[in-house]
């Protein structure tokens, strides 16, 4: 395994918290892992470097929350969705910052480490939401 800084969902969640969007790229195969993890699922190997990504992204489909659990109830209701990346990666995650009934599968997304980061209890890490670009 590489000597860089492990390659775990709380490093992950670490650099989040320094506004950076970070992968684990397989060294032997060149395949990319976002969340990371510690074995590459495409080649078994253990060398990752860490390889910061693009927020860019397109909102592949989404839902709107009403009924949230527990924890999200302050928030509901909110939209939550599936966004793909410029370099292919999916990634879930809240999409804030526009009106549910502007929603549109192929709008334009950005990462925000801000609206997202405080005010909550739980969980405890790091989050991101997606914003519209151009709204």
């Amino acid at each position: 395994m590489s000597t860089q800084t492990a390659f775990t969902i709380e490093q992950f969640y670490k650099f989040l918290s320094e506004g950076k969007l970070m992968a684990a790229k397989c060294q032997k195969c060149g395949k990319i892992h976002l969340p990371p993890r510690p074995i590459c699922d495409n080649c078994y190997s253990q060398d990752f470097v860490w390889k910061e990504v693009s927020g860019k992204s397109k909102l592949l489909t989404y839902t709107v929350i009403y009924v949230a659990p527990a924890q999200f109830q302050a928030l509901a209701p909110y939209a939550v969705g599936i966004v793909q990346l410029e370099n292919g990666l999916k990634l879930p995650g809240v999409i804030s910052g526009v009106p549910h009934d502007k929603l549109k599968v192929g709008m334009d997304l950005a990462v925000d480490f801000e609206a997202c980061a405080a005010g909550q209890a739980w969980p405890q890490w790091q989050r991101y939401c997606f914003k519209p670009v151009n709204v």
